[in-house]
């Protein structure tokens, strides 16, 4: 299965959604794609990715976002990760990142107080 990215331009940065499944095998696209979006970052204030359209996250892809995350501190930027389905959720959980990312409900409670 592949995953599908979108990302847009928002007031206080970026949002990228994320569709499908983030594995080994759509791992590398997700990177390529956060990369373009620190490319272009600059002065952004966060970088949101919507997770509500992913079925199923392994280890490369939290990787991948703990990756981001770091990426992020450099930039200046902070990482928020906006509507966990329920199976990334559990993940996040299972892992204890629940605790590490910031997590938010929607875009709109996201971008409160950037």
């Amino acid at each position: 299965m592949n995953v599908e990215i979108t990302t847009e331009k928002i007031n206080a940065g970026f949002l990228m959604k994320l569709k499908g499944d983030v594995d080994m095998n759509t791992s590398p696209d997700v990177r390529t794609n956060l990369g373009e979006v620190f490319k272009q970052g600059a002065g952004a204030k966060a970088l949101l990715i919507n997770l509500s359209q992913v079925r199923y996250m392994d280890s490369s892809g939290i990787a991948t976002l703990v990756e981001a995350m770091q990426n992020c501190m450099k930039c200046g930027m902070r990482l928020r990760l906006v509507e966990l389905s329920p199976p990334v959720r559990d993940v996040f959980e299972l892992a204890r990142l629940a605790s590490v990312f910031e997590i938010f409900t929607s875009a709109a409670e996201a971008t409160t107080g950037l």
